[in-house]
């Protein structure tokens, strides 16, 4: 199945949260340059812990202030939140081609995001030198995806060269 060839439904970001919870994450976006975002961001999370707006905001954020770690922990969450609403696998490593061939058209668009969501996983991990994890990660993502519509070839490309160098 070509990960592009889908109508886009079902978008995380149209999904509104409370006017409370959007109002913690407007309010940090306005926070962020004094660095003062976090607090109405976990503010947030607390209210709304399994909003994929929440999340996103929260990753972004740690990403940015370089906390790959804390940024590592909500990209595992939201892969988790996402994984429950289009019955894959709990495990990303038992995911194979037909989960996604097999799906109904009209879970694309969340599949999609589980993939790019899994690649974040693999990204953080690259940053964070679990270079076998992001490898196998990588390996995974291309493998389901032969038309890299994902974009993790390159990443896998870079995690392999990046072992070569710590090898020799």
């Amino acid at each position: 199945m070509d990960l592009l060839d889908f109508e886009a439904k079902d978008l995380y970001f149209e999904k509104e949260d409370s006017q409370a919870v959007q109002d913690l994450i407007k309010f940090a976006s306005e926070r962020y340059a004094s660095g003062e975002a976090e607090l109405p961001l976990l503010r947030a999370y607390l209210q709304a812990p399994e909003s994929l707006n929440v999340l996103v905001a929260l990753n972004r954020f740690y990403y940015y202030q370089h906390r790959l770690q804390e940024a590592l922990l909500v990209s595992e969450k939201a892969l988790a939140i996402i994984r429950s609403s289009i019955d894959f696998p709990e495990n990303w490593q038992m995911l194979e081609p037909r989960h996604i061939s097999d799906a109904p058209k009209d879970l694309l668009t969340r599949i999609r995001l589980y993939l790019f969501t899994l690649k974040s996983v693999g990204f953080l991990n690259m940053r964070l030198e679990n270079l076998s994890l992001s490898r196998s990660i990588f390996e995974k993502l291309v493998a389901l995806d032969s038309k890299d519509r994902i974009g993790a070839l390159g990443l896998l490309e870079i995690v392999v060269n990046r072992q070569k160098t710590i090898i020799n």
